[in-house]
């Protein structure tokens, strides 16, 4: 439930140098933008991702942050940061949520929408 303006972009990229598709190895960028839209500074406290290949094989991820940070974002300011995934399949998706805190001590939770990492070779 997001009962707090914050926004997230995402974009993929596809990492054929680091993938080995004869070994089932897909190797995945995502890039994420996190915009503070509120009125109050927030801070990211966790993050849980939940990933699905093409198999249906879920992997899912919890910790403290990203990258080894916890941001805290002013009213109108971005943090934006790149992970990588790895998938058994040429397709798959990821979605989850963060989960932040207001300087008043209100913990909340932010939905990230389900998107698709994808080898392009596949898409066509």
């Amino acid at each position: 439930m997001n009962d707090y303006p914050i926004h997230i972009d995402v974009k993929t990229h596809y990492l054929k140098q680091e993938s080995d598709p004869e070994s089932g190895r897909y190797v995945f960028a995502y890039t994420i933008t996190i915009t503070n839209d509120g009125d109050q500074p927030v801070m990211l406290l966790s993050r849980y991702w939940y990933i699905c290949d093409a198999n249906e094989k879920v992997q899912e991820v919890h910790g403290e942050g990203v990258v080894g940070q916890q941001p805290r974002l002013t009213p109108g300011e971005s943090f934006q940061y790149t992970s990588g995934a790895m998938l058994e399949t040429a397709i798959g998706t990821m979605e989850g949520h963060y989960q932040f805190i207001t300087d008043a001590g209100d913990i909340f939770t932010t939905d990230i929408p389900a998107f698709t990492l994808a080898d392009p070779s596949v898409l066509h």
